[in-house]
């Protein structure tokens, strides 16, 4: 059995799979999915697990070098903002509109939903290189 942080088969294949510059998205129960994006369905009821739990889970093994938010975020969910902030304090974020970051999810290796039910609870990480 798998002893590191991520022990959900599917995320964990994901991850091993990502180079540098590849997308992953993790987001809200209610983020629509494009069709041809591989979607890890986490979500067991309202939330749980939560968003912040499964960055947090991703983060113990994923490099990253920046990431992608809603221009939203900051009026609609600031306390959101500032987890995620504290969670990857020294990486760049990129602002976009809502519309856009749904439509990057087509770009992205695979989406994670959650059980997160606060408002634009999504990001986009682009995966950075450990050497």
């Amino acid at each position: 059995m798998k002893k590191t942080t991520v022990i959900n088969s599917e995320l964990s294949t994901v991850i091993a799979g990502m180079g540098h510059m590849d997308w992953l998205s993790i987001g809200d129960a209610g983020m629509p999915v494009p069709m041809g994006t591989k979607k890890i369905d986490l979500a067991l009821t309202k939330e749980i697990p939560s968003f912040m739990d499964v960055l947090k889970n991703v983060l113990a093994e994923l490099k990253v070098q920046k990431i992608y938010l809603a221009d939203e975020i900051k009026t609609q969910n600031p306390d959101q903002l500032k987890a995620i902030k504290e969670v990857l304090p020294d990486v760049e974020i990129e602002y976009m509109p809502h519309s856009d970051l749904k439509k990057d999810l087509a770009k992205c290796h695979a989406f994670v939903r959650t059980g997160e039910m606060t408002p634009f609870s999504n990001i986009i990480l682009e995966s950075g290189v450990t050497f």
